[in-house]
């Protein structure tokens, strides 16, 4: 039986590891670094809620319960009508709206009752106010009806990092930027790595004309006065994301080529390439196989640099009026 159980063991297939030895060790270096490590899981935590804006700060219920019937408002817009009301468009937040679902059903409200273009009209002061959290509790309820006894005066309505000129709840608008932020430049920097990536292996591992052509391209390109370019390309075309995106990816890809073309310019001729080409291993196997792995270390420490220029730039782009429109 132990030898049977030896050959059924044997035949069994053997789990490949999820990451190579070299990756295992660049990983656990990583986490040694314990300021970079856990920076990276606040970073991702952030983000991962970010993606769920609408369920932590928007002016409409997360859930609702109407006359036995399950609503959910932050996905789909309720008419006016379905309340007893005359408007398209339902303003949750009209104590009208609130008291006729309340005592038909229940409503279960976002941490924070304000979405990033929600006006409080009901702050102490002229906008822009102070948080919420400053003001003495008769002063922050004197715009309710009721004072301090009304429900609307409650936590979920505070301005935690107070309003705007326009009386637009900062915490919310803070919340959606950074999601569209962070979405832009990390979509921008993927694109721009692929593209950066492909045009620095081609030139590195061709060479001669196909480099020299390549690197006098580039050097045309990189003397264009970017701002300014950007300045009146988005003067022309419409704003929005994907323009912005586009009209950045022109530029932003160039930072890649020439950490990559230096790897594969070193790795090229080294002797398992020789051997693979021996073999007659495809060109695009060689390189994106082979060689690839070798410029990834250079690629992957160039990466967060692109992410917080193509932030700045959006942002910069943003407070001169070229920015993505409101609303975004």
């Amino acid at each position: 039986m132990s030898a049977e159980a030896a050959a059924a063991a044997s035949a069994e297939p053997t789990k490949r590891p999820r990451l190579s030895p070299l990756n295992q060790r660049r990983w656990q270096n990583f986490k040694a670094n314990r300021r970079g490590y856990w920076s990276l899981w606040i970073f991702l935590v952030l983000f991962v809620l970010s993606l769920g804006s609408e369920f932590i700060a928007s002016d409409r219920p997360v859930l609702a319960s109407y006359k036995g019937e399950i609503l959910f408002p932050t996905l789909v817009d309720y008419p006016e009508e379905k309340f007893g009301g005359f408007y398209a468009v339902t303003d949750y937040r009209d104590p009208v709206i609130q008291e006729e679902i309340e005592a038909n059903g229940w409503l279960i409200w976002p941490p924070v009752r304000y979405s990033y273009r929600t006006v409080n009209n009901d702050i102490p002061e002229a906008a822009p106010a102070k948080p919420s959290w400053l003001y003495p509790v008769e002063k922050r309820c004197e715009r309710y009806p009721l004072g301090v006894d009304d429900p609307n005066c409650t936590i979920g309505n505070w301005n935690w990092l107070g309003t705007d000129d326009q009386a637009r709840d900062v915490l919310a608008r803070v919340i959606y930027g950074f999601r569209i932020s962070v979405l832009f430049g990390l979509t921008l920097t993927l694109a721009s790595a692929v593209i950066g990536v492909s045009a620095g292996a081609v030139q590195g591992y061709f060479g001669g004309w196909t480099d020299l052509i390549f690197q006098r391209f580039i050097e045309i390109w990189s003397s264009i006065p970017v701002l300014y370019l950007l300045l009146i390309i988005s003067a022309v075309l419409p704003p929005g994301f994907f323009v912005l995106l586009g009209i950045m990816l022109l530029f932003s890809w160039v930072g890649f080529v020439g950490v990559v073309r230096a790897e594969f310019l070193r790795a090229r001729n080294f002797e398992y390439v020789n051997a693979a080409r021996a073999l007659g291993v495809p060109n695009r196997t060689i390189m994106f196989r082979h060689l690839l792995p070798n410029a990834m270390v250079a690629t992957l420490t160039f990466l967060p640099f692109i992410l917080n220029g193509s932030i700045t730039t959006l942002t910069s782009l943003d407070f001169l009026g070229f920015g993505l429109p409101p609303g975004s």
